[in-house]
């Protein structure tokens, strides 16, 4: 619901501020008062077209803003979408800005934020709906047309419930198409992963194999100069040099004095307790250089067969994997696969079955759906007519054309034919009209804006005033060419529907205009030699004033035909009520 309403050197409006309350609100005032000018400025707020021209004579910018109540109804919807673009502050309210400069640019906000312009037209589509000769009509939305009829007709349980089916054959189509899609790749795809796991495989690769592989190498390759230095040191410790006795008979020589020392001295005994360990261990160094140097192999053979083993090991990690471990995953996934594409055939024929099941149910719930909405069709027509004759449209014809789009692959009717359905079922839906007895039922969105089509959309909000979600709606020049008596009818049809809907109506009618919840005047003025748009909310007094002024003039007379109008557009409001 608008609660809030601020314009800023719009137009001819300088500065702004009204407040609105829920129900009826009526706006009147002479032509070319401004009245349009709210309208303009409403529909700039939900994304419609601006320029430069729209701001006030001597401003460089015009602002307008608007804050909403978040209706219940799109609650869900409106916070996924704010909530989507980290816009959501207030769960109960949002605003929306637009920002226009002299230079040509404009600025969208969103709860003081600036955004695209488009999110201002998709939050307008929850919040506000302008009838007359703007151009945001939900109801010539071909698109929102099933909606609306599938609100009306109550088939929820019957429309979940075909989604559901249509959600299942949806996710085995896509399945079936993966599958098949693989089987038409599956001969080749068979012989690359065969030779890939028996590439692997043949290998006979061992976890950690590869660094024991490289140790080795390193020591065949290095085999005489291993010899040497072991050699070397084993001659040290045993043998020494023509200038100095072996290693090992210099330690013993110092293990004796170091016995005798602790003998004379048993202070010292660990040192020599040291000595004889160390002269041990010596002895053990040199057992392990001579078991070594036994052991060191002289083996070209071998050395070879270690590198081309290497060699293999390195070309299945460049097309397998970094290391032997994600090689040796590598086929076992493989292997997965050919497991996967052997069953892949039974698999195929399996949801095949479960797709044609499935599509039996879909063509029974769908052709129930379609049962439902036609019948509702019926209903919404005859609703509507009726609604049009009292708003001397009377002969005007409405109807809901429902029909189906061949497909060989689809739905199949109980005739036999076979028709396309989505997620809404098989109708594609569009609202009808023939304004005049011998014109012809023509799509609504066809038919031309003006006061014609805002009775024909009142026509239908009353009748779908239940299924229509937007909380906010505005009726423009809903009157034009009718007289007092249809204009109490319409006076009255919107009062009924502003109990659910918050309206908001410019009129010239005082008829209209008496079943106002809110009256306010829009009226001219001219400060400074600079003519400026006032908007002033009526208290009793001046309504009266200003209905006796739509009623030909402020006169005794006027007035009180005024208060009669008033009294008689609230005793119908109350017998409405009451009944």
């Amino acid at each position: 619901m608008l609660t809030e309403l601020h314009i800023e050197n719009f137009a001819i409006i300088h500065q702004l501020e009204l407040k609105l309350e829920p129900g009826l609100s009526t706006f009147t005032g002479e032509t070319g008062a401004g009245k349009s000018i709210l309208l303009d400025a409403l529909d700039a707020l939900v994304g419609g077209r601006t320029d430069t021209t729209m701001i006030r004579s001597g401003s460089e910018r015009a602002l307008l803003e608007a804050t909403y109540r978040i209706p219940s109804a799109n609650r869900q919807a409106v916070h996924e979408t704010l909530q989507r673009e980290d816009l959501l502050d207030d769960p109960d309210f949002v605003s929306l800005g637009r920002e226009l400069r002299r230079e040509g640019r404009t600025i969208a906000r969103v709860n003081g934020r600036t955004v695209n312009v488009s999110l201002l037209r998709e939050l307008g589509s929850y919040l506000l709906d302008i009838h007359g000769q703007s151009e945001h009509l939900s109801l010539l939305n071909v698109r929102q047309h099933l909606r609306l009829l599938d609100r009306f007709s109550d088939n929820e349980t019957t429309l979940e419930a075909y989604r559901r089916i249509y959600r299942n054959l949806t996710a085995r189509r896509r399945d079936l198409k993966a599958l098949r899609e693989a089987d038409q790749d599956a001969a080749r795809r068979i012989d690359l992963l065969n030779y890939q796991v028996q590439e692997i495989e043949a290998a006979r690769l061992q976890p950690g194999e590869e660094e024991e592989l490289r140790r080795e190498r390193d020591r065949l390759a290095n085999a005489e100069a291993l010899a040497q230095l072991a050699q070397t040191s084993l001659s040290l410790i045993e043998d020494g040099d023509p200038e100095a006795p072996p290693i090992s008979e210099l330690l013993g020589k110092a293990v004796d004095s170091l016995a005798a020392l602790s003998r004379i001295d048993p202070s010292q005994a660990e040192l020599y307790q040291q000595a004889e360990t160390l002269a041990e261990n010596l002895a053990e160094i040199s057992r392990d250089v001579r078991r070594y140097l036994e052991q060191i192999e002289f083996n070209p053979r071998r050395l070879e067969q270690t590198e081309e083993r290497l060699d293999l090991i390195n070309n299945l990690k460049r097309k397998y994997g970094s290391n032997l471990e994600t090689v040796l995953a590598f086929a076992e996934e493989a292997r997965r696969q050919l497991e996967t594409i052997a069953g892949a055939s039974e698999r195929v024929a399996e949801l095949e079955t479960q797709e044609s099941r499935l599509l039996d149910e879909l063509s029974r719930s769908g052709a129930e759906l379609s049962r439902l909405r036609r019948q509702a069709a019926q209903q919404l027509g005859a609703a509507v007519e009726a609604e049009l004759a009292d708003l001397n449209m009377a002969g005007a014809q409405f109807a809901v054309d429902l029909r189906y789009e061949p497909d060989p692959q689809g739905a199949a009717l109980a005739d036999g034919r076979r028709v396309a359905f989505d997620e809404s079922g098989f109708d594609r839906v569009e609202f009808l009209i023939a304004p005049n007895p011998g014109e012809g039922l023509k799509p609504l969105v066809k038919i031309a804006s003006g006061g014609e089509t805002s009775r024909l959309m009142l026509a239908l909000k009353n009748v779908l005033a239940r299924a229509d979600e937007v909380p906010t709606l505005i009726f423009d020049e809903i009157d034009q060419g009718i007289g007092g008596r249809v204009g109490a009818v319409i006076g009255e049809k919107l009062w009924q529907l502003a109990r659910q809907h918050q309206v908001l109506c410019v009129t010239h009618l005082p008829q209209l205009a008496a079943f106002g919840d809110q009256h306010f005047r829009v009226r001219k003025t001219v400060v400074d030699g600079r003519t400026l748009t006032q908007v002033d909310a009526l208290d009793e007094n001046a309504r009266l004033e200003e209905l006796a002024q739509m009623l030909g003039g402020v006169s005794e007379a006027n007035r009180e035909a005024a208060r009669d109008t008033l009294q008689r557009a609230r005793q119908r409001a109350g017998e409405l009520t009451q009944g």
